[in-house]
Formats: C-alpha cells, structure tokens, sequence
C-alpha cells in the first residue's frame, strides 16, 4: 500500500527553524513536492525536488529560506525551514504521484507565532 506521512510540524517563534520530513512507504516516487494551505486560502506548492535530489525548485517566498532534499535510501523526503514568518503558518503536505494517481499524505500543521 501507498503512503506518504508527514512529521516535524508544531509551533515555533518567528525567526525560528523546524524541519519536516515526509515518509514513503510503498513504493519510491519520481518527482516530489510539498505543499501548504494556510486558514482561508487554496493549497500552493511549495518546493518540489526530482527523483535524484538534484533538481530543486522553490516558490519565491520561500527561497533562499527552505531547503528541500530527500534520502532515497531512506525513501524521505525533507524541507528544513528557517527564519520562518507568521505567513509561513499552514497545514503543510508532501505529494508523489505514481502512474497517474496522485499521493497525498495527511499533513502536519506548522504555527508560526509569539
């Protein structure tokens, strides 16, 4: 069975770090991605990496601040995040797609706040 489970969200001070990491189980995905959705508005992709790790791409938000990589031995993906801002608040989920069938895990919530 297919999975992908996401940890490491929870609640940090602004200007702070935390790193999430998303599990495979299953199976070994190509492309991967993080996602977020904050109160009230539409998911956005966040960052993706390819299926070596060497390709990254990162919304404009987020560069220079995020950094995406992956363990393929491990089939882990990861985003370490830091000087997070109270606008980086959001239910964060990593996505694969296999065959044509898109993966999903259930998220993890990272709070930025005082």
């Amino acid at each position: 069975q297919v999975q992908l489970a996401e940890s490491g969200g929870g609640l940090v001070q602004p200007g702070g770090s935390l790193r999430l990491s998303c599990v495979a189980s299953g199976f070994t995905f190509g492309i991967m991605k993080w996602y977020r959705q904050a109160p009230g508005k539409e998911r956005e992709l966040v960052a993706s990496i390819s299926s070596g790790g060497g390709d990254k791409m990162y919304i404009g938000s987020v560069a220079g601040r995020f950094t995406i990589s992956r363990d393929n031995v491990k089939n882990t993906m990861y985003l370490q995040m830091n000087s997070l801002k109270p606008e980086d608040t959001a239910v964060y989920y990593c996505y694969g797609n296999r065959g044509g069938v898109d993966y999903w895990g259930k998220g993890t919530l990272v709070t930025v706040s005082l």
